[in-house]
């Protein structure tokens, strides 16, 4: 699994990490019991944090993500979980699709397609599922070998190995009798390498093995082909990029998964009529987020002398609560901008023309 190497997972878990901080609102009124209950979680065991979470992370290690109802007694939905089955297959019933999957315990279960969320990458053959990453088969051997090298280089590193010929002796009984007396009186755990060799060999030579370890060059390509597979890059990875660089990062990674599971996850949930009047599933990120401390300043300042932005729409780019009691819908302007009136005169704003406040 390619979940098991450090570099993909440290990838995968970058992106999973971003991911997880997409806010999901539902838009309109249908189903408002279903929304009564997703509004606070997905189900019974996530928050939205870990579903969002899981969600990716199984997108990244499948390139397939089902999302399926869960189900009271009764058999109505009381929310969507992400699942991880072994073996998926789409089977025709009574003319319907229907998803048919075995977890790794032999449980089996199906459920009509058109109640499922189902997000994919490198979809190109199958009409349902995502390609595999053997794309990645090359790099994740490179990576093997690698850390292959760097046990042996360690191994080789904290041992002792030499042969030595022992002269005067040609009987092997004399040569076994030596070598196992030199182990017993050096060896503390009374095993050894030793060789000896009968003086009717000669020309006796060590063989030096050396463990190959990839240099730093290396290593970057192998990181990069990693990193380029999913996405990411070395900043991102340690936490140190900038505006900039989580900008193109959000345009790049989060967005496509925040468009793909919306429009997923609205088709699962809400039929065709409703989602004709407006309801919807959203996963929405504030962008304004990703900024330094010195833009967000700068922005939170602007938008908020000319009016643009109300009191909590500024706490929200701070990762700041509403303020109570709906203090925080107020929105100020500052007293030095004018508006330019139809005769070029100018007018300030919140004043009269006479100067009285209005």
């Amino acid at each position: 699994c390619i979940y098991e190497s450090l570099l993909v997972r440290a990838a995968i878990d970058a992106r999973a990490r971003h991911i997880s901080k997409l806010k999901v609102e539902f838009v309109g009124s249908a189903n408002p019991r279903l929304q009564a209950k997703m509004r606070l979680a997905p189900n019974q065991w996530q928050t939205y944090s870990q579903f969002l979470y899981r969600t990716s992370t199984i997108l990244d290690c499948t390139n397939t993500a089902f999302i399926t109802p869960v189900f009271d007694d009764s058999m109505t939905i009381t929310g969507y979980i992400p699942v991880l089955p072994q073996y998926c297959s789409v089977i025709e019933y009574k003319g319907e699709p229907w998803l048919k999957y075995q977890f790794g315990n032999g449980r089996v279960s199906a459920v009509e397609m058109r109640k499922v969320a189902m997000m994919t990458k490198f979809q190109y053959r199958n009409d349902f599922f995502g390609e595999s990453n053997s794309a990645l088969n090359e790099t994740m051997n490179l990576i093997h070998i690698e850390n292959q090298g760097i046990e042996e280089a360690i191994k080789n590193g904290s041992t002792f190995r030499f042969m030595a010929r022992l002269t005067n002796f040609s009987k092997v009984s004399d040569l076994k009798k030596e070598r196992d007396d030199f182990v017993e009186a050096n060896m503390a755990t009374g095993h050894g390498g030793l060789l000896l060799f009968k003086n009717t060999y000669d020309d006796i030579r060590q063989i030096n093995n050396t463990a190959y370890t990839v240099d730093a060059a290396q290593r970057e390509a192998i990181e990069a082909n990693v990193n380029d597979y999913f996405g990411v890059n070395r900043d991102v990875l340690q936490n140190k990029a900038g505006s900039d660089a989580l900008d193109a990062f959000f345009n790049g990674c989060v967005e496509p998964f925040s468009i793909q599971f919306s429009e997923a996850m609205t088709a699962a949930i809400f039929t065709e009529k409703e989602q004709q009047f407006g309801t919807k599933i959203m996963a929405t990120a504030n962008r304004l987020q990703y900024l330094s401390t010195k833009e967000k300043l700068n922005v939170s300042s602007q938008m908020a002398d000319r009016g643009v932005m109300n009191r909590d729409e500024i706490r929200e780019i701070w990762n700041l609560p509403p303020l109570p009691n709906g203090q925080g819908q107020a929105y100020t302007i500052r007293g030095e901008y004018y508006l330019m009136n139809e005769d070029g005169t100018f007018t300030r704003e919140g004043v009269d023309e006479d100067g009285s406040e209005k």
